[in-house]
């Protein structure tokens, strides 16, 4: 089970990553520097809090986080304001484990309204795949096909399969001209770290809203998953944890780390283990198969090099789908609160807008937030 987290996880969100990356201004090879120390860090956390707390605790990179990256615009800095902002942002996780009222503050968002905010910074990539089928059908379709294939047979298939497709089509249609003036092919890249640029831009822009995507979209479900299998959850001290981890490469321009509630679904089921004490064993597994894996960044990279953009966007999409899905339920599931709210979050956010040096991510949960309460003073009112 843990060798099978390890692989199903990076080939369903190693794309995502990259395509946040670039989206901030990152090179290709910073963008295969962030990629290797993102892995290499939810690699020994996964070794290590397990180890610790002898529960299978998973830890991921922030999936929704590097969404949300994808889909923002280059600040005025470049790559280098993008990192600062990473820093700032795995600052923020820190506190949070280290200061419980800024947790209960956290917690206090209404669920809808954090679920609307994932799913608008979701939105944008899970289109991806219907832009790339049109634009380069011949290339694109194989993949959807052999994702609609895999997710028949088993969900867990679904990213695999996909991911094989990619590399399929790839190599029967790659003419040679792809790979003109394209580096060559290396398991580990050069590693560049990145000098940050710390800006009041870059926290509103970028750490803010990276923050809270990776709360309500990981960190929270995550430390859920646990609870609900009976493991017991030291929230605080896994935030300080991870959130160190995160701080250590945010510099090398990596998304950051985090709790994971796909994975610790997986490690904590009884296909982890008859005995719930031992499955902890899993996730330790799971965490030196990330090692190896964290050696295939330049592969990974090269690959995206020789692919059309359209197409490694549409294979982010397409891995993104199940996380969409599930976080329009969470937005618009219990109707007794009204909708108009979290649908409000959801369109700010998903329109990609920005005013006043804010994103659409803080504009839309403020908007959603402001309504919120509004409805309910007019309730208490009549």
């Amino acid at each position: 089970m843990g060798l099978l987290a390890a692989v199903v996880g990076y080939a369903a969100s190693f794309s995502i990553v990259l395509a946040g990356l670039s989206g901030v201004g990152a090179s290709d090879e910073q963008a295969a520097t962030g990629l290797f120390f993102a892995t290499l860090a939810m690699a020994l956390c996964s070794i290590w809090i397990p180890l610790v707390t002898r529960t299978p605790a998973a830890v991921a990179w922030s999936t929704p986080g590097a969404a949300f990256l994808a889909s923002s615009a280059v600040l005025p800095g470049g790559f280098s304001e993008a990192v600062g902002g990473l820093i700032l942002c795995a600052g923020l996780i820190v506190l949070t484990g280290l200061l419980p009222p800024l947790r209960r503050l956290v917690a206090m968002i209404p669920k809808a309204l954090a679920s609307a905010l994932l799913a608008g910074v979701l939105f944008r990539l899970c289109i991806a795949p219907a832009l790339a089928l049109g634009s380069i059908p011949a290339l694109m379709g194989p993949i959807i096909i052999a994702w609609g294939i895999g997710l028949c047979w088993h969900r867990l298939a679904a990213m695999p399969l996909a991911v094989v497709a990619f590399v399929g089509v790839l190599v029967i249609g790659n003419d040679g001209s792809a790979t003109t003036g394209t580096p060559g092919l290396a398991f580990l890249p050069v590693l560049e770290p990145v000098l940050p640029h710390l800006t009041a831009a870059a926290f509103i822009s970028i750490a803010l809203p990276l923050y809270l995507v990776t709360m309500a979209g990981q960190n929270i479900p995550g430390f859920a998953m646990l609870e609900l299998h009976g493991y017991p959850v030291e929230r605080g001290q896994l935030l300080r944890r991870t959130g160190t981890a995160s701080l250590l490469i945010a510099p090398f321009g990596a998304v950051p780390v985090n709790m994971s509630a796909i994975v610790a679904a997986m490690m904590s089921s009884e296909d982890a283990g008859a005995d719930p004490a031992k499955r902890y064993w899993a996730a330790i597994i799971n965490g030196f198969a990330l090692i190896a894996l964290a050696f295939l960044a330049g592969v990974v990279v090269w690959l995206g090099n020789i692919a059309p953009p359209d197409l490694f966007t549409g294979l982010a999409g397409l891995a993104l789908i199940p996380a969409f899905v599930a976080a329009c339920k969470g937005a618009f599931d219990d109707v007794s609160t009204g909708i108009e709210a979290p649908a409000l979050t959801f369109l700010i956010v998903a329109s990609g807008m920005s005013f006043a040096g804010f994103s659409g991510a803080v504009w839309g949960l403020v908007a959603g937030g402001l309504l919120t309460m509004a409805r309910k003073h007019g309730r208490k009112a009549s």
